[in-house]
């Protein structure tokens, strides 16, 4: 669809808000007045939504902002949303942190794999999260920068017993050496409830991959899904 046709959509829910539960709009260009519409739907107390997908929908900075803004204010009917391979950058997720951190969200799955978010703004997505560990069972952010900060807090988080994540994806993330062996000392202290775990792309040297190892091994662990890890062979001689 054009914006235009998202637009026409977005308006036409909003004459009939209250029996809608999961609208995916994936791969359409929504365009400002998409937004817009979508924003005063999600405004509105009378629409239940809990599922919303938004992947590939050319969402810049500015329009991440007034769909978080419009979260913020009636956040406690979603429960997955998925913002994925949109330019959301880090000033668009400071604002959807605000919603992270609001105790009325019980948001299940966030998804924000490649959403040219550097490591000040997954340090801010993965500190938001402490605020409010309970609920969420899916993390997906893949292809962004996560950095020393945001590997700190998410090591805090699984840690949290609180926090029962089920599916971490982490895809990509320019996680060194020294930041995967955070990780995986992080979920050998309680890693019971992870099912997926997705470190493609990443470089785990013989040390953390002894570590990982340290986690597969402990009867707790409850792993279903382990994707491709990257392995690096350090040269003894070097």
């Amino acid at each position: 669809m054009t914006d235009e046709g998202c637009s026409d959509v977005t308006s036409a829910l909003k004459s009939n808000p209250s029996h809608l539960r999961e609208l995916d709009l994936s791969g359409n260009n929504l365009g400002d007045s998409g937004v817009k519409n979508l924003s005063d739907l999600l405004m509105n107390p009378q629409f239940k939504l809990e599922k919303l997908h938004l992947s590939v929908c050319r969402i810049t900075e500015k329009q991440s902002l007034i769909l978080t803004s419009a979260l913020k204010s009636n956040p406690s009917h979603l429960r997955e949303l998925d913002l994925s391979r949109n330019n959301l950058g880090n000033s668009g997720v400071k604002h959807l942190c605000a919603v992270l951190k609001d105790s009325h969200c019980k948001l299940e799955r966030l998804r924000l794999s490649c959403c040219c978010i550097l490591d000040e703004g997954c340090s801010d997505v993965t500190s938001a999260l402490k605020s409010n560990p309970s609920h969420l069972r899916e993390l997906d952010l893949s292809r962004n920068e996560l950095g020393d900060s945001g590997v700190k807090n998410l090591s805090d988080l699984l840690m949290n017993p609180q926090f029962k994540l089920e599916k971490l994806h982490l895809y990509r993330c320019r996680i060194t050496e020294k930041q995967s062996l955070i990780l995986t000392s992080a979920l050998k202290s309680n890693p019971s409830h992870l099912r997926e775990l997705n470190l493609s792309e990443n470089k785990l040297g013989n040390t953390e991959v002894k570590q990982l190892c340290a986690v597969l091994k402990d009867s707790h662990c409850k792993l279903e899904r382990l994707r491709s890890v990257t392995f690096t062979h350090k040269n003894q001689n070097a």
